[in-house]
Order: structure tokens, then sequence, then C-alpha cells
């Protein structure tokens, strides 16, 4: 059953370009309630943490030393079907692949630098937005 939370994430690509309130704009003009929201930097042991589902592939390291190469904005949203919705908002994890009109399409400079993270599933949202935020900080 689809839950009404998923967890996102500015990556510093987007963040570096300027396109952190742009892209908030258009999260909430989709319908989307911010929950939770901060701004702040992974050192590389945490985004190693974070993307630990990813320890044996190729691309793990460079995306390690990539997303703690700079500012992040991580986020917990609220919506009906959140998951999946934001999954459509921010198209194709490669832009050149991605839908005209959603944020990776938009904002996104390439597959590696693509703006913006969106989780994959109910139980990796959840588990995404606790890594971030405590439950205090979930309201």
């Amino acid at each position: 059953m689809a839950t009404n939370r998923t967890f996102t994430m500015l990556k510093p690509d987007a963040v570096g370009a300027g396109n952190t309130g742009a892209i908030i704009k258009r999260i909430e003009e989709a319908g989307f309630k911010i929950i939770a929201l901060k701004k702040t930097q992974l050192s590389a042991a945490l985004a190693g943490q974070f993307y630990a589902i990813h320890k044996e592939r190729s691309f793990y390291n460079e995306l390690c030393a990539y997303m703690s190469s700079g500012t992040i904005v991580p986020m917990i949203l609220e919506k009906d079907n959140a998951v999946e919705d934001f999954r459509n908002l921010i198209g194709a994890t490669d832009p050149k692949k991605a839908a005209p009109g959603t944020i990776r399409a938009d904002f996104a400079k390439s597959i590696e630098a693509n703006a913006i993270h969106g989780s994959d599933s109910d139980e990796n949202a959840a588990n995404e937005g606790n890594f971030f935020f405590s439950a205090f900080e979930q309201f």
C-alpha cells in the first residue's frame, strides 16, 4: 500500500547553481507539503552510509565524493501516493531521457549531476528520511 510520505534531496549541483528555491517551488506547486527540510553537507563517510546499498557498484566511490562535494537540501514530503507522484515529477535519472517539464529535464546537468534524489519505494523513503531527520523533526 502506498504511503503519503517520500524523501528527496537536492544535490550539490542544484544547490550550487542556485536552483534551490525554484525546485522547492515546483515541489510545492505539485501539491507536496514539506514536512521536514534542512540545508547541510555530508562528509564522505556519511555519504557512504547513505548510499551503502550501492557499495558494490562501480560508481559508489564517485557518488560518495560527489554527494559530499557541496551543500545538499534533504526534505521529507507529504502527499497522497507520494513516492510514485514524486518520481514522476522529478523525471528519469538521465536528464536526456527525462520528460519535458520534469525537474531533472529542467535543472539537471548530467546523469551523474542530476539535481535531485527521490526515494524509489515507501520503505526506502522512510529509511532515507530517518537518516537525515529525527522523529522530533518530522512533524
